[in-house]
């Protein structure tokens, strides 16, 4: 899959980063002799208009506390400042940060927010067009559809992860689908049929997170794993460990929608009574649902790499699996990699890094970190 403007205008998550690059760029054009920001102003105030929590639990206040007054920010007008803005030259730390901002976003339990939402509508889509030419076509996301044989691979452990029982990868998975099974079966009896019910569950659709699972490093800026994490607890300390990819690793790239749509036809685990609650308040579809069946995938693969190009092309999306059945890729990071297999571990030596305003800085001091990999 090579990044093209579809692939950004596709998913929610890369017309998310299409919207925070343009906020970007206008912040840079007008630097800090014109700190006025019409399109971000007005991006603010129509996706507010459209958040499905507006005035409950997302409210709008303006300086001094006061109710924001009435305006004129329509997504019309959202879509004319748009194509208005001098977009600037996208580098690799820009690319980083914005990706960031983007996965920061990324939410499963519930409607997406207004932006979101924003973003979506076809007279803020087609504004979009333009940002969506002009990133694809930088040096700086290159390596958004690299396969994880070209990533140097680090693993993060947060200061807050405690160090896992020990269990082997097969025993994990094997724990992890009855798990899945049992909570299907007691779904089934107790949550009502109705999408639109007021029930919540486990939303997530990658593999057990106490696995082996990293991430390529981008250089002076570290792991990834490090910037790109969908609903994190803003940690602020971390270690990362250098992971060896072993020669004719067994990995399936999921690098498109389709790559994890054939996952899930070739191992098919039904999650349709735990999941239609969350994932039809995410995508809109009632329906059938399923998620591949990690511990069969284990017997075929080494590992399931997500690029970053496939998680914004379809990352909380509806992915079509067959007739009346659909997945959602939803709690995996871009470019994460999970290991199936316990030869995959991180090497003993350990970079500290701590969280400084807005980057992560190496070799601070890290009180109370793990010295144990989850997984490994």
């Amino acid at each position: 899959m090579t990044i093209t403007p579809e692939t950004l205008l596709r998913g929610s998550r890369g017309r998310r980063f299409l919207l925070e690059y343009a906020r970007r760029s206008e912040a840079l054009a007008a630097g800090t002799e014109r700190p006025e920001r019409p399109f971000s102003v007005a991006a603010m105030l129509a996706g507010y208009d459209l958040d499905p929590g507006r005035g409950r639990s997302v409210v709008l206040m303006s300086a001094g506390g006061r109710d924001v007054e009435p305006h004129d920010a329509t997504p019309g007008s959202v879509a004319a400042l748009l194509g208005e803005i001098p977009l600037a030259e996208l580098d690799p730390e820009t690319a980083l940060r914005t990706l960031a901002d983007t996965v920061t976003f990324a939410r499963y339990w519930q409607e997406p927010d207004g932006e979101d939402m924003l973003a979506a509508l076809p007279v803020v889509r087609a504004a979009l067009e333009r940002v969506a030419v002009h990133v694809a076509g930088s040096a700086a996301v290159g390596w958004w559809t690299e396969p994880l044989a070209n990533g140097d691979q680090h693993a993060v452990t947060w200061n807050t992860d405690r160090a896992p029982a020990p269990m082997g990868a097969a025993d994990r998975l094997a724990l992890w689908s009855a798990e899945v099974r049992a909570e299907e079966r007691s779904a089934l009896k107790d949550r009502p049929d109705d999408p639109t019910a007021s029930w919540s569950g486990t939303w997530w659709s990658a593999p057990p997170s106490d696995l082996t699972h990293t991430a390529r490093s981008l250089g002076q800026h570290g792991p990834t794993g490090l910037w790109l994490v969908e609903d994190d607890m803003g940690w602020e300390r971390a270690v990362t460990r250098r992971v060896g990819v072993p020669a004719g690793a067994r990995v399936h790239e999921v690098d498109r929608p389709e790559a994890w749509a054939a996952l899930c036809r070739e191992f098919p685990l039904d999650v349709t009574a735990q999941k239609r609650h969350d994932w039809y308040r995410t995508t809109g579809r009632a329906g059938r649902w399923v998620l591949p069946d990690w511990a069969a995938v284990a017997a075929r693969y080494d590992a399931v790499h997500l690029t970053a190009a496939a998680y914004l092309a379809a990352a909380g999306t509806a992915i079509p699996v067959g007739d009346d059945t659909a997945s959602v890729i939803a709690g995996w990071n871009p470019d994460e990699t999970y290991w199936f297999v316990d030869t995959v571990r991180p090497e003993r030596n350990a970079t500290p890094w701590a969280h400084d305003d807005e980057d992560w800085v190496p070799g601070s001091g890290v009180s109370g970190a793990s010295t144990t990999q989850p997984g490994g």
